[in-house]
C-alpha cells in the first residue's frame, strides 16, 4: 500500500502547488491514500469553506490540521460538518470536532489517520501519549493502516511520540510550519 502525507499547506501558494502537483504524483506513484495538513490553507491561518471547496476535486482523502484550526470561525464550523476534517484529538472534549477519521483506500482497505498536537512551546492539552492510546485501543480490529500527524513544535516530542507508537502505527509524520520533521 502506498500512503501520501503533505504537510502544512500554507495560503494560497501552497494550495496552487498542491493543485498543480497532487493529481500527477498520486497518478504516477499509485497512491492508495493521500492526507493533506490543510491548517494554514486559508492566507496562512486557518481553513475556511472556499479552501476546501477548492481541494474538492484534488485526490486527498482525509484533512488534518494543528493549533491554527481554530483562528478561522468559518473553519472551526466546519469541523462538527466534515468527519474527513482532522482537529488535533488531544483538545479536551466539548470542543467541536474529532481527532481520528477512519476511511478506506479505493481497494475497500480500512486506513485510520490520527490527529494529534504537541505540548512544549505549544498549548496545555491532554497528553498525546495517551490519547494516543485510548484512540488506538479503541479501532475495529480490521483496521491494520494507521497513520499520525504529530503538529509539534519541539522535534525531540516528535522523535519521543514516534518510538512510543513504534509498531503500533504505520508512520508518524511530523507537522509544523515551524519544525517540519
Amino acid at each position: 500500500m502506498k500512503l501520501l502525507f503533505v504537510g502544512d499547506v500554507i495560503g494560497k501558494p501552497g494550495r496552487r502547488a498542491v493543485e498543480r502537483l497532487l493529481p500527477e504524483l498520486v497518478e504516477r506513484h499509485g497512491i492508495d491514500y493521500t492526507v493533506v495538513n490543510v491548517e494554514n490553507s486559508a492566507g496562512g491561518f486557518g481553513v475556511t469553506p472556499s479552501v476546501l471547496a477548492e481541494l474538492r476535486h484534488l485526490p486527498i482523502d482525509c484533512y488534518t490540521s494543528g493549533n491554527h484550526i481554530w483562528d478561522k470561525k468559518e473553519g472551526v464550523e466546519l469541523l462538527d460538518l466534515r468527519p474527513d476534517l482532522l482537529r488535533p484529538a488531544n483538545y479536551p472534549q466539548g470542543n467541536p470536532g474529532v481527532g481520528l477519521h477512519v476511511g478506506e483506500t479505493a481497494a475497500g482497505v480500512p486506513v485510520a489517520i490520527l490527529n494529534l498536537e504537541g505540548r512544549v512551546f505549544m498549548n496545555d492539552l491532554d497528553s498525546p501519549f495517551t490519547v494516543a492510546d485510548r484512540l488506538l485501543a479503541e479501532l475495529p480490529a480490521e483496521v491494520k493502516v494507521v497513520m499520525v500527524d504529530f503538529h509539534a513544535e519541539a522535534s525531540s516530542e516528535k522523535q519521543a511520540l514516534a518510538y512510543y507508537l513504534d509498531g503500533r502505527v504505520s508512520a508518524v509524520f511530523g507537522t509544523h510550519t515551524h519544525v517540519p520533521t
